[in-house]
């Protein structure tokens, strides 16, 4: 009775990294529609960098964690090098539009441009891994609910350190520092 407990499957589908990793995806592109939706809107410059501060940060964090830990075994567990090496360029891409972002204010030229151009290889980047990868992963015998403990780990721990790092780029990051950019 005993085993009987113990491989019974307590929390299969929020415990898969790939329901995992698609949580990310949906709370990104939440984000982006959110940004969307006042980035024309006069005097709320505050708002659209908070919204962008927090897209980098989850987007930084996600690609962290899939670099350190899911596409390492990824690439042992599918053997699709093209793929892969897609989805590495496609995050150091991603990586040079954040972290000019991170330097940016809402006043700069090409700060919604960026945002948009970033929306795009983010939705692009998503596409392949939910199309393509992520399919490919779950046919393979990868351990989905160890990579699963292993990127929330991942995120717990680093989460503080990414949000410290992004504060410190942010140009007149809230109230006095503010002043002192203009």
């Amino acid at each position: 009775m005993t085993q009987a407990k113990v491989d019974k499957p307590t929390k299969t589908k929020t415990a898969d990294v790939i329901h995992l990793l698609k949580a990310d995806h949906k709370k990104v592109k939440d984000l982006f529609e959110k940004f969307e939706d006042v980035q024309d809107k006069p005097n709320i410059n505050e708002k659209k960098k908070e919204i962008v501060l927090q897209i980098c940060q989850e987007l930084t964090l996600h690609a962290l964690a899939e670099e350190a830990i899911v596409y390492p075994i990824a690439r042992k567990s599918i053997k699709d090098e093209e793929l892969m090496d897609e989805a590495d360029v496609e995050h150091a891409g991603a990586k040079e539009l954040i972290a000019q972002l991170q330097t940016m204010s809402p006043d700069d030229s090409h700060y919604n441009a960026k945002v948009t151009v970033l929306r795009e290889y983010i939705e692009h980047h998503v596409k392949e891994e939910e199309g393509s990868m992520f399919p490919k992963l779950q046919k393979s015998d990868a351990d989905r609910e160890a990579m699963a403990e292993e990127v929330m780990h991942f995120k717990e721990e680093h989460e503080e350190e990414i949000k410290t790092d992004f504060a410190k780029e942010q140009p007149g990051k809230a109230g006095h520092q503010s002043h002192k950019s203009k």
